[in-house]
């Protein structure tokens, strides 16, 4: 099978799946990492031999192993047609600009952008010059929100009337090892969950029509108990918690709560209320279950077997399916327009929450197709 080849730029924390996952998935070449920091490939590459049995890479694929380089360097790499944003939020529309500017398609860690305008400039940028963008999240492609999925397409639940979404901790200072860009425009729960809860709603439900919103930052600063930084403390300059009401285009209304303000809570993840049943979607940041049905008659909820593979931690699946659409000529799934409408819709929560008014969403998407059945690990058609 020919395999088309990516590029990673941004090797921190999150990398580490994406390159394990890069060698799950049959279409893809892992061919050069690179970071700011120019020791982070070398040490990944170093992860990739330390952790190749562990990850069950076939030894015919660690004959080649990626190249650590510069940025540059590895846009410039005539091997490489995909370029995987890992960077942080504030850079993403950077990187994804300097990727389609050398002609490459650009998949982007979540957000799209730190607001509408980097991601209408992105989207631009790509359709001027004929290549992709997709971006995370990619969980909407799990075996747990397709069968989700599947459920509400086969009718179980009627038709949807209403959802929840809840999304709620303490922030991130107590375990990322550099937590400051959570509370900076472009982070806060919304910015850096809400990508997950909205895509998997807009995945079941279809395009959110207009929102309403309230925010506020109850702490104005954080101190960081993580060990790399313990002590160091931070200014927050984003909304950390926010109440927010959807209204989809087909017709059912969301509520929907993100914060880094709660200690604990026991509030569902997702829950779907349709005219004939309820479903209990799985938590979007994960690729699993459980996945939980009630219809009238019923005494309890009853788990529904997942009827799609990829349950586990599969990021690296939308980079899959982009590079298999681009072969096939189809549309991909995690697409730059799911992300700007996700972006948008965040974008239009807080300026709601800013004026007091309900705010309009301009943009229209149809929701992505659903997976096929019957894949097996490692394949994406």
């Amino acid at each position: 099978m020919a395999r088309t080849g990516i590029g990673i730029i941004g090797c921190g924390n999150i990398s580490g799946i994406y390159i394990k996952n890069a060698y799950r998935f049959e279409n893809l070449e892992l061919v050069a990492l690179a970071d700011m920091d120019a020791s982070r490939p070398k040490a990944k590459i170093e992860e990739i031999k330390a952790k190749a049995a562990e990850w069950k890479i076939p030894a015919s694929r660690l004959e080649k192993l990626p190249v650590a380089c510069t940025v540059a360097k590895l846009l410039a790499n005539p091997k490489i047609d995909i370029v995987v944003n890992l960077t942080i939020p504030k850079v993403h529309a950077e990187v994804a600009l300097r990727t389609i500017a050398a002609g490459k398609h650009a998949y982007s860690e979540k957000p799209l952008g730190v607001n509408v305008a980097e991601g209408r400039k992105i989207l631009e940028a790509a359709a001027a010059k004929g290549v992709r963008v997709g971006a995370a999240p990619d969980t909407f492609l799990g075996g747990g929100i397709q069968t989700c999925r599947k459920l509400i397409d086969d009718g179980w639940i009627g038709k949807p009337v209403a959802a929840t979404a809840f999304m709620t901790c303490h922030g991130h200072e107590s375990w990322h090892p550099d937590p400051a860009f959570y509370y900076q425009p472009g982070g806060g729960p919304l910015f850096d969950m809400g990508p997950y809860y909205l895509s998997a709603l807009v995945n079941l439900l279809g395009p959110v029509q207009q929102v309403a919103g309230m925010a506020k930052a109850t702490f104005p600063k954080r101190t960081i108990t993580s060990a790399a930084k313990f002590g160091e403390e931070i200014t927050v300059n984003t909304p950390t918690h926010i109440t927010a009401a959807l209204e989809f285009a087909q017709g059912a209304v969301a509520t929907m709560v993100m914060s880094f303000d709660v200690w604990a809570a026991s509030l569902p993840r997702i829950e779907i209320y349709g005219t004939e049943g309820s479903l209990s979607v799985p938590d979007p940041n994960s690729f699993g279950g459980p996945v939980k049905i009630r219809r009238p008659g019923m005494t309890d909820w009853m788990e529904v077997p997942l009827c799609f593979g990829y349950s586990d931690n599969s990021r690296m699946i939308g980079v899959a399916d982009l590079a298999e659409a681009v072969v096939s000529q189809r549309e991909h799934r995690a697409s730059g327009t799911l992300a700007f409408h996700v972006l948008e819709s965040m974008q239009a929560i807080l300026d709601a929450a800013s004026s007091g008014k309900n705010t309009a969403v301009g943009s229209y998407i149809m929701r992505p197709s659903a997976l096929p059945l019957g894949l097996r690990d490692g394949q994406i058609r």
